[in-house]
């Protein structure tokens, strides 16, 4: 059996984080959480259910005037410090994160630097953000008050988790909200840390609460709870509609980012090496394991049979192996239910396109949740790994001759969140990037984002946007206020003439 590498302070018991306090579920459940490496339990967590969820928004509404009612510099000042108390658990961060998602440690790194740069964006954005008035002439001048939802509900998925949790915490914070983060129970490590971090950074207690457990139990509980006017999504787009079909029972306000099937298109004149880079990178980095990869890589025919060759001799090479350490490229996935799922779209693949690398566990790895990056070839627009999210680290490649041919490949799917331009003429890349149906588009970029701009897809790939003063907006209600400011002249009805 693989003995993973145990990192320093690794507990063996995950409670939920309730009003300030580290809480057993009610009915005292807890469930195995297991390392991805050799897929045995290494601690237990808390089984949260209804009446623990009951109790997170009791101590969320019961925090909400205090939070509320800090002044936009206040709150950014608590936001800081806790910028700075994420950064101060930089490594064990990394550590923990990277032993249990299978996140190689380099890339674990990075995740937690973008978490703390998360609360220091917000932290600047809701001290700069102001309110809007418009002046009607001189008779009249109507302005926005911005005013925190209340409590927000928030879901958050099992790849890059600690990240992903702070794209939500600090707007929600940000914005006056108290809340209930349920994590995702394949990786609730991480998640295990922001108690201490909050604490220690003056966040009030019961601002932010944590319930863990099970979706259909934890998850479903918090998105039924009529004290939870707003729900923050992301996961499967199966499991999106599922919340929204819940969410309407109480009105509720909801963002969902789902999953994605993003296309990569590759043109002729394009710079071969940087797309090669770009590809390799965007749909083997994270294991595969992320939502913006460009699974489906689109060439033009030209290039078509030099880029796919390769694109394959890049994946063999991919450095796959043991997360802790440094040179790995690619780690385990997640959980073993995840990586059968992964492994039997490759059998699909095998049927339905031309395997020219992976497919297979590395020689040097005869346990745990590893693949060897995998490249299908000649693959049809119908063809299942073509349509469907894998979310692994498996890649469907298809040739085109014309650049309508590009866009409609790159339009037929259910998904639209991501597309990658690259072409060295940027007329034709404008052009493609407004065609292409999705929420985002690089041209000649690989996935860098800046933390202003905002986050969401099309289609299936989700509902709303997140991300700079969206953000903003999503957790908060703005009420106009309209003021007369000279005499009133209303016509009137029923006086005596």
């Amino acid at each position: 059996m693989n003995t993973p590498h145990r990192p320093a302070g690794l507990p063996t018991t995950i409670g939920h984080w309730i009003g300030g306090d580290t809480v057993p579920s009610a009915d005292g459940r807890t469930f195995d959480v297991l390392d991805p490496v050799s897929n045995q339990p290494y601690a237990t967590a808390a089984r949260g259910g209804a009446e623990d969820v009951a109790r997170a928004v009791a101590a969320a509404k019961e925090a909400f005037p205090v939070w509320s009612g800090y002044a936009n510099r206040q709150r950014a000042q608590v936001l800081n410090r806790i910028a700075d108390a994420i950064e101060a658990r930089h490594d064990v961060l990394a550590a923990f994160e990277s032993f249990d998602s299978g996140l190689p440690i380099s890339q674990a790194r990075g995740q937690a630097r973008r978490a703390a740069e998360n609360f220091r964006y917000f932290a600047d954005v809701i001290v700069a953000l102001g309110e809007e008035a418009f002046r009607q002439g001189t008779e009249q001048i109507s302005y926005v008050v911005r005013t925190p939802v209340g409590v927000a509900g928030l879901i958050t998925p099992w790849n890059t988790p600690f990240m992903l949790e702070s794209w939500k915490l600090a707007p929600a914070l940000a914005s006056g909200c108290t809340l209930i983060l349920k994590p995702a129970e394949w990786t609730p490590l991480s998640a295990s840390l922001w108690p201490e971090i909050f604490a220690e950074a003056g966040l009030p207690a019961g601002a932010a609460n944590i319930v863990h457990g099970i979706g259909e139990e934890a998850g479903q509980a918090l998105v039924d709870h009529p004290g939870v006017p707003l729900i923050s999504f992301t996961g499967s787009t199966d499991t999106g509609r599922h919340i929204l079909r819940s969410s309407a029972a109480h009105l509720k306000t909801v963002s969902m980012e789902l999953g994605g099937k993003s296309p990569a298109i590759v043109f002729a004149d394009a710079d071969l090496e940087a797309a090669l880079d770009s590809v390799v990178f965007g749909v083997f980095s994270l294991n595969g394991e992320r939502c913006t990869a460009g699974s489906r890589v689109l060439v033009e025919r030209a290039v078509y049979e030099e880029f796919t060759a390769r694109l394959a001799a890049r994946a063999e090479k991919v450095r796959v192996g043991d997360p802790a350490d440094p040179a790995t490229e690619v780690g385990a996935l997640v959980h073993p239910e995840h990586y059968e799922r992964v492994l039997n779209y490759v059998e699909i693949g095998r049927k339905e396109g031309k395997l020219v690398a992976g497919g297979t566990r590395p020689g040097h790895l005869a346990e745990g949740n590893y693949l060897q990056p995998t490249v299908f070839a000649d693959v049809a627009r119908d063809a299942r790994i073509f349509q469907e999210e894998i979310f692994g680290p498996v890649v469907a490649v298809a040739p085109f001759d014309e650049e309508t041919e590009a866009v409609d490949l790159a339009n037929a799917t259910a998904f639209g969140l991501a597309a990658y331009i690259w072409t060295s003429d940027l007329k034709r890349g404008h052009r493609i990037a407004h065609a292409v149906e999705s929420g985002m588009v690089w041209i000649n970029s690989h996935n860098v984002r800046d933390l202003r701009t905002p986050f969401g897809g099309v289609k299936a790939s989700g509902v709303g946007r997140e991300g700079g003063a969206h953000s903003i907006d999503f957790y908060s209600d703005s009420k106009i206020v309209h003021v007369a400011l000279g005499d009133v002249h209303t016509p009137r009805f029923g006086a005596d003439q």
